[in-house]
């Protein structure tokens, strides 16, 4: 039964975003709601950002739906901080706002999960000695990871699938390990965000003339819900009784998102270097990079979910291992933090054997 609910919030989410993929394209056409050609874009069409309507639309029916019948108290407040993210995102995608606006509502809608739904950070499972942290302590510890994650998210949104594909393969894999571990709740919204965010892929990057962005909308609700599903990952590993408990949780669910994390990082180190705003737009995000070595839109998220999905594989080896805790996470993070500039090493050398050597 529990299978077929997981299953089933798939499907529904799925089946919801394919149904209102092409009502929101006909009114995005008709009202001329379309991306805003810059610079530093990659597309050069008019295409329509309001994919995270129907992404809204597909995750909260089909989370609302499936969980039916279970004691899930967390539930009302995960919903209404995706509500807010929903609104905000959707007011940028349609008038741009400012940045200062945005992330006044992210710590909204974070201190409404933390502290009336309980997602909280409340151990850090010995990473650098540190066990139960204090109430205080981890509300802004908290805080400060969700808001990291959200915006992790909304920056990685480059290229077609790119934030979507890694989605999925982060829910995916946190929704198998809470069905194993017989956290149905949390399980069932993992496959209601993945089965959504699999039907939107689809229109995004194959859609052609049903083609259509995420936009803020998308990326907000991705970077919350994503951020909530690893903070309970966390907390459910404190006590390592159950048969699938990883010891080392923290670097397991830091490599499920380690590149939009590690890719944000990266970028605005960058511009600090550079002596500009660590905000600024530009073309310097690993994404980039691996254009410039692969020109394809779909092979660059295949090569990034790949990567997601070998350094995760890393972590659970270490993790098996018995590593120290502390130790763990940061060969994940070095590993990512190699791999993330291993693209602009190729780009570079690429440029300089054309230099020498012109066609």
């Amino acid at each position: 039964m529990e299978i077929l609910l997981i299953i089933g919030a798939a499907i529904i989410g799925f089946t919801l975003v394919m149904i209102a993929v092409p009502p929101i394209l006909r009114v995005a056409r008709q009202k001329n709601l379309f991306e805003p050609i810059e610079e530093r874009k990659i597309h050069t069409g008019s295409i329509p950002s309001l994919g995270g309507v129907a992404i809204f639309f597909g995750f909260v029916l089909s989370t609302i739906i499936a969980t039916d019948g279970y004691t899930f108290d967390s539930l009302k407040y995960i919903i209404a901080a995706v509500i807010l993210m929903f609104f905000i995102g959707l007011k940028d995608d349609l008038m741009i706002i400012s940045a200062k606006k945005k992330f006044i509502v992210q710590l909204f809608a974070g201190v409404i999960l933390i502290t009336l739904g309980n997602v909280r950070l409340t151990n850090l499972h010995g990473v650098l000695g540190v066990y139960d942290i204090h109430y205080f302590v981890s509300l802004f510890l908290t805080l400060f990871i969700m808001i990291a994650i959200i915006n992790a998210f909304n920056l990685i949104d480059g290229i077609d699938g790119l934030a979507s594909g890694l989605a999925i393969v982060a829910s995916a894999f946190l929704g198998v390990w809470f069905f194993l571990a017989s956290e149905i709740q949390f399980s069932i919204m993992s496959f209601a965000l993945m089965g959504s965010l699999a039907a939107f892929f689809l229109y995004n990057v194959f859609g052609h003339r049903n083609k259509l962005f995420m936009g803020d909308t998308g990326s907000l609700i991705i970077g919350l819900v994503v951020s909530t599903l690893v903070i309970k990952f966390n907390e459910f590993n404190i006590v390592k009784t159950n048969p699938v408990s990883i010891y080392s949780a923290p670097s397991v669910s830091f490599a499920v998102i380690i590149v939009p994390l590690i890719d944000t990082l990266r970028v605005m180190t960058i511009r600090l270097m550079q002596k500009r705003s660590p905000f600024s737009p530009d073309k310097n995000h690993i994404h980039h990079r691996i254009l410039e070595l692969v020109p394809n839109h779909l092979q660059v998220t295949s090569i990034l979910a790949i990567a997601t999905i070998f350094v995760t594989g890393i972590a659970i080896l270490f993790n098996n291992m018995g590593l120290n805790v502390t130790v763990q996470f940061l060969l994940v993070f070095t590993l990512g933090i190699l791999f993330s500039f291993v693209p602009s090493l190729l780009a570079k050398r690429k440029k300089t054997k054309l230099a020498h050597h012109p066609a």
